[in-house]
């Protein structure tokens, strides 16, 4: 007996052909589908509607309006260094350091810091229009950490700065930084004044009366402007506090009114001269000799002979024979802003002139007097 084992075996279930047909391409479909979709999405790609901007802010336009007017017064300085090959002689030149500052004036005078300049044998400025002069230095003046050059343009001289003030500044004013920090050419930065009246010391001196802004001031930064919201210079970038050599939150500038008080002199003189009273004090002998009079202010110990104080008649602190003190002039204040430290009267004497004439309260024995004063330059002649 012949038996077929593929009909006729018990319980053999039998498919249909046309359904695992069906179950194979469904499966394939599933496996495909994201392919499929990710392939439509990229057929369909189109771009996105733009959505309408409007008019800018305010503020904003105000800040564009601010840079296009004033970039171009601002120039790039490349310092440069000459070094002799000790075999052959040749001087070549390499460049330095790098640092920004701002036009002037219509004569081609450039300010900047000093500190851009210090040690370099030269200097190249770049326009906003990548023309190229070589600077000469004009005059410094190291206390202030300010410096002029000049260079010669030809034609389409850039527009000068316009001249704020900064007596009236106030913490919270909206400021705006141009300058080349790390090279990158005329970067806008903005903040506001963080405090007034600052004092840094860096290795080899010590600048007072700074701005201190948080608008962010980077290497290459120095020398350019701080501007306020009505576009006027109101201080120069000098310098930032930072433990990494970056941006930190904490810049300095040296105010205007100092930049407009010095940089005239350095054009005319090629340095500056501050006036002095030609008086000799110290904070811890005025505190120790006043203590008992109940007067506080700046004892004169000792006037230079033939300086303003001795014009004027200040008294000085004399000790007798018998090593008695007479107390001498104790200085209460300078045009009625009174003045405690000697770092006080510096800072009254700073915003004068050699030549103008201030009135001095001071304390004798006999009673308060006002003197008159026409300061007059150090007798040593120390250019600072």
């Amino acid at each position: 007996m012949n038996w077929n084992t593929q009909s006729n075996q018990p319980n053999s279930p039998e498919w249909p052909r046309g359904l695992a047909i069906i179950i194979f391409t469904i499966s394939i479909a599933l496996l495909a589908w994201p392919f499929i979709r990710d392939w439509s999405r990229h057929w369909d790609a189109q771009p996105r509607p733009v959505t309408a901007r409007g008019n800018l802010a305010a503020d904003e336009q105000t800040t564009i309006e601010i840079f296009k007017r004033t970039s171009p017064s601002v120039v790039y300085i490349t310092t440069i260094s000459r070094y002799i090959n000790p075999w052959t002689r040749n001087i070549r030149e390499l460049a330095k350091g790098t640092g920004s500052g701002f036009v002037w004036d219509e004569h081609g005078n450039i300010v900047t810091n000093w500190h851009v300049l210090r040690g370099s044998s030269s200097a190249k400025i770049r326009l906003n229009d990548d023309r190229v002069y070589r600077a000469v230095l004009v005059g410094a003046s190291p206390a202030h950490d300010l410096a002029v050059l000049r260079i010669n343009v030809p034609f389409n001289a850039p527009q000068p700065v316009p001249i704020g003030t900064s007596a009236d500044l106030q913490v919270g004013q909206k400021v705006l930084a141009i300058g080349n920090p790390f090279g990158l050419d005329y970067t806008l930065t903005t903040g506001v004044i963080s405090a007034l009246k600052r004092t840094i010391s860096t290795t080899n001196k010590t600048i007072d009366n700074l701005i201190q802004t948080d608008a962010a001031i980077n290497p290459g930064n120095s020398g350019g402007p701080l501007i306020d919201s009505a576009g006027r210079l109101i201080g120069i970038n000098t310098a930032i506090y930072s433990p990494s050599g970056a941006y930190a939150g904490i810049g300095f500038a040296v105010p205007v009114d100092t930049v407009n008080r010095v940089v005239p002199t350095l054009i005319a003189q090629g340095h500056y001269v501050r006036p002095t009273l030609g008086i000799q004090t110290d904070d811890a002998i005025s505190r120790l000799l006043t203590r008992g009079i109940g007067v506080t202010g700046i004892l004169v110990l000792r006037v230079t002979p033939g300086s303003a104080a001795a014009r004027a008649g200040i008294r000085p602190t004399k000790i007798t024979k018998s090593d008695d003190i007479i107390l001498g002039d104790i200085i209460l204040a300078i045009n009625k802003r009174k003045v405690q430290k000697v770092q006080e009267l510096l800072d009254v004497l700073e915003s004068h002139k050699i030549g103008d004439t201030v009135k001095l309260t001071v304390y004798r024995k006999t009673g308060i007097v006002t003197l008159d004063v026409s300061l007059k330059a150090p007798s040593n002649n120390v250019k600072q």
